[in-house]
């Protein structure tokens, strides 16, 4: 697994990454139903090529390029990157599960705006 986007997503669903994504690997897009309902953006592992061009692209600083690089307050989110797969309700629904959980343990930060949580992630 390389990439991994983290919680400035959450309130935030940009999708520059998306639109910068060679292989089309962050899910949801705009353009997929689960798309209104989904918390934030997740990148499938297996079809990510580490090319990199999501990471300047994110407004909100949410990408890591991997797992040992995201801060240990958004470990959980690799969990959750690695087992969302879209068009699959039960992978969308224990990536969610994740989501939740990781958002009801950082309360103190979810209330941080997305653009300014990646760096009080890392404090």
């Amino acid at each position: 697994m390389a990439f991994v986007i983290t919680d400035p997503c959450i309130g935030t669903k940009d999708a520059a990454c998306v639109d910068v994504c060679p292989v089309d690997c962050i899910h949801p897009r705009k353009d997929e139903p689960e798309f209104a309902t989904s918390t934030m953006l997740y990148i499938h592992p297996d079809e990510c090529i580490d090319c990199g061009a999501c990471v300047p692209a994110c407004p909100v600083a949410a990408i890591y390029d991997s797992p040992d690089s995201t801060p240990a307050s958004q470990k959980a989110l690799i969990q959750a990157n690695a087992v969302y797969r879209a068009n699959d309700a039960d992978a969308m629904a224990r990536a969610e599960a994740l989501v939740k959980a990781h958002v009801a343990g950082h309360a103190d930060l979810m209330g941080i705006a997305p653009a300014e949580r990646a760096a009080a992630h890392a404090k």
